[in-house]
């Protein structure tokens, strides 16, 4: 068993003042940094997955911004690896695949934005090829939702999300879980 961490999207615009802000964006940071910190004094793997948009509509994560920057809380290392990607799924057109066959990692702890869109994506994309996932709920987080004309609280979304992703294709935890086992 080898594990690593992913890290996705934290990136400035879903933060205040940035154009795609989440709710308790700052939060799930401050819970990714020590995570991070646990990864980096164990010697494990660290892998950051940054969203460059690239549709034409695109309002946010727009190349060579400072939205599209990762968050300096989580500041990679030059030793880590970064996964650029132009999809929800961090594997689909990217190196993250055989960077993980290289590595030799069987177990991913997931953790990251938005939880209703790319990290569920990647977490369920993961499963499908064979992997142990650990996501940790509170380092994560997403927006208000509309649907048939009703807002979907966070709250709400991040919920359902959550527990959809703990039936089968995860394991959900809260980072104290996860960092005290």
């Amino acid at each position: 068993m080898k594990k690593a961490l992913i890290i996705i999207d934290i990136q400035n615009d879903y933060f205040e003042n940035g154009t795609m802000t989440l709710v308790h964006s700052d939060k799930a940071c401050r819970k990714a940094k020590l995570l991070l910190d646990k990864f980096r004094a164990e010697a494990l793997p660290v892998i950051f997955i940054q969203h460059i948009a690239t549709r034409p509509d695109a309002s946010f994560f727009l190349p060579n911004t400072k939205g599209a920057e990762i968050h300096q809380t989580i500041s990679p290392l030059k030793s880590e690896k970064i996964v650029v990607k132009h999809y929800p799924n961090s594997f689909r057109e990217t190196d993250l695949m055989e960077y993980l066959e290289e590595t030799q990692t069987t177990d991913l702890v997931i953790c990251g934005m938005m939880t209703h869109m790319c990290v569920d994506a990647t977490t369920r994309a993961a499963k499908d090829f064979g992997f142990t996932i650990s996501v940790i709920g509170d380092a994560c987080a997403t927006k208000d939702l509309e649907y048939n004309g009703k807002v979907v609280e966070a709250n709400e979304v991040q919920n359902s999300f959550l527990s959809a992703l703990n039936y089968f294709y995860s394991t959900v935890q809260t980072t104290e879980e996860y960092l005290n086992q």
